[in-house]
């Protein structure tokens, strides 16, 4: 039966509030054929696995790691609290169908902290230094736009000169911060393109636990990596150390970095077209260093958000009391926070303590009872944080996107104006199932109704100058 698009958004709809059972894990009885087979179980696999079985059509997710939810990885021991070791953050409330999904799963999302404090050594920024940094922003903002309608450069090349002590501070705030990157590495049209990512929510118990909890009524295989894919214009088959699934079509969601690696085998290659977008997308870096401080030490309140005022790129955020507990995040990113992961989870630990004994007094390292650090990069299924355009490379979304026979890249990466976000990759593996259930013939679409005339012109796009959201 093939259903129309209208049909098939009731049933996914449906989908989303029908009761969440319990994940299928399929271990050594993995099934040997499938309409669509889905590899990677982060946010954009379990999107596209939710709306293929929306559309009444086989799935089944391979999933390399030992857990569903990707970048997405909620630790709930190290600290007996949600600790978000990858994204904490969801975007867009009005529009983004996560946050309907996550409340129908009885996830409690709350609105995120509206804003920073600056601290200029030991003291905060008074209200007037305030100001100019929220002008140095408006400033910086607006000359990526004038740029980005001339072409496409570096970000750090259109910096403006009169930034004055707030220059590293802006660079850190609207690079490595937001995307992971510096500016240098950042295409001024990608960072431009991306859309308004101000209105930010949290979950309570973890983005990670959300992606598990949306995850438990897909028909999951973990630990199982896809090691080959052999495909055509027809068909396509996936080998596993479990087996071979044979499917009419494939949803590739592993990270640009994965997918350029060439851990996968495709038999024939992937066109060099789509490795090279892959290569141009590569995966900015962007860490937590969490640390338990009992009694408030800092004399924080709640969800505190706290950046300096710095003359270099040797800094960082810090998330502060998170949920009301004792717990700390010390978030690194771009060049200096990638060479501080490569020494180690000790070196970073102890970066977090003299970055914040600088700020706050030499009382912090005796507060410090538990630590733990992330480190992306060193992930093997993921290495690094999320996808960023270096400059003249931002047409290579479009190009990942590209379908290639029976197979559909899905991800951040592949999201023009919603990329480096969980929404992004979510909106991206709905797309890439639309796309494999048109492939497979399980999916038509109505003809659009004609809109009706008007006289009056569309307003452009309000993008705010000032940022946030510390992480995406």
């Amino acid at each position: 039966m093939t259903i129309t698009r209208r049909d098939f958004l009731s049933a996914s709809a449906a989908l989303a509030l029908t009761p969440l059972l319990g994940a299928r894990a399929w271990g050594a009885s993995l099934p040997r054929e499938a309409d669509i087979v889905v590899i990677g179980a982060g946010a954009a696999g379990i999107a596209a696995a939710r709306r293929i079985q929306a559309a009444n059509r086989k799935v089944i997710v391979v999933e390399a790691s030992a857990q569903i939810g990707g970048r997405c990885l909620t630790d709930t021991t190290t600290f007996e609290v949600p600790f978000d070791r990858g994204a904490r953050w969801l975007h867009n409330p009005d529009t983004n169908p996560m946050v309907k999904l996550a409340r129908a799963a009885g996830l409690e999302i709350s609105t995120a902290p509206p804003g920073q404090k600056i601290r200029i050594g030991r003291r905060y920024a008074r209200p007037g230094e305030t100001e100019e940094f929220l002008a140095a922003l408006v400033r910086t903002n607006r000359a990526f736009d004038e740029a980005s309608r001339k072409g496409d450069v570096s970000c750090a090349s259109v910096l403006p000169k009169e930034l004055g002590d707030w220059t590293a501070t802006a660079d850190f705030v609207l690079g490595a911060n937001a995307t992971g990157k510096d500016l240098k590495d950042i295409s001024v049209v990608d960072k431009t393109r991306a859309q308004d990512r101000n209105a930010t929510l949290a979950c309570r118990q973890g983005l990670g636990t959300l992606i598990a909890r949306l995850g438990e009524q897909v028909p999951l295989a973990l630990s199982t990596p896809a090691n080959q894919v052999s495909w055509s214009n027809r068909d396509v088959t996936v080998e596993t150390p479990a087996g071979k699934i044979n499917a009419r079509a494939a949803i590739i969601t592993v990270s640009s970095n994965v997918l350029a690696a060439g851990n996968i085998k495709f038999t024939p290659d992937i066109p060099k077209r789509q490795l090279d977008a892959a290569s141009k997308l590569n995966l900015g870096s962007y860490d937590h260093i969490a640390l338990q401080m009992p009694g408030n030490p800092l004399g924080l309140g709640r969800d505190e958000l706290i950046m300096e005022q710095s003359n270099s790129t040797r800094t960082a955020l810090l998330f502060a009391n998170m949920g009301s507990s004792s717990l700390c995040s010390i978030d690194v990113a771009g060049s200096f926070g990638r060479d501080l992961s490569a020494q180690g989870e000790a070196a970073m630990v102890a970066f977090a303590v003299e970055w914040l004994s600088k700020l706050f007094g030499s009382d912090v390292a005796a507060a410090v009872k538990k630590s733990s650090a992330t480190r992306w990069n060193a992930a093997p299924y993921a290495q690094g944080a999320m996808s960023v355009a270096g400059p003249g490379n931002q047409p290579s979304r479009k190009v990942l996107a590209e379908p290639i026979g029976c197979m559909f890249l899905a991800g951040e990466a592949t999201h023009e104006t919603m990329w480096g976000t969980v929404d992004g990759a979510w909106e991206s593996g709905e797309r890439a199932a639309d796309a494999a259930l048109r492939k497979i013939g399980a999916l038509r679409d109505e003809p659009e109704p004609a809109p009706a005339r008007t006289t009056k012109r569309r307003a452009a796009p309000v993008r705010s100058a000032i940022p946030s959201s510390p992480i995406n």
